[in-house]
């Protein structure tokens, strides 16, 4: 799965006042009692690839408190990433930090097509 399409999937979620219960996809069970800024977020088909380079990047942001992920067995293909701020939904920094890993990953691919242009051309 893409990031774009990782972004796109987030970006589109309708998160229920109630929790997350009817949408087991999204969170964990116990996620719906600690608030909106406390929030286990299951990636289906992902590993440490996405799960080391997106926790770097949130766990720089001011707001956050703990950014995590484990790989609960490598037989599953899944991925558990945690979130705790201090007040923005843990959702919005997932939003905000899929969209920033984007912008690195794109730097990172400029960046490579131009020094191997300019190596070709020696």
């Amino acid at each position: 799965m893409k990031i774009s399409e990782v972004c796109f999937i987030i970006s589109s979620l309708y998160v229920p006042t109630e929790g997350l219960g009817a949408y087991p996809k999204l969170g964990l069970p116990g996620d719906e009692e600690s608030g909106l800024t406390c929030r286990t977020y299951v990636f289906q088909d992902e590993s440490h690839t996405l799960g080391n380079a997106l926790k770097s990047i949130i766990n720089r942001y001011d707001d956050v408190d703990f950014c995590g992920y484990t790989v609960p067995h490598p037989a599953e293909s899944k991925m558990h990433f945690r979130i705790q701020t201090k007040e923005t939904p843990a959702l919005e920094v997932l939003k905000r930090g899929l969209k920033d890993l984007q912008k690195v990953c794109d730097h990172t691919i400029d960046l490579f097509d131009k020094e191997v242009k300019e190596f070709n051309k020696t």
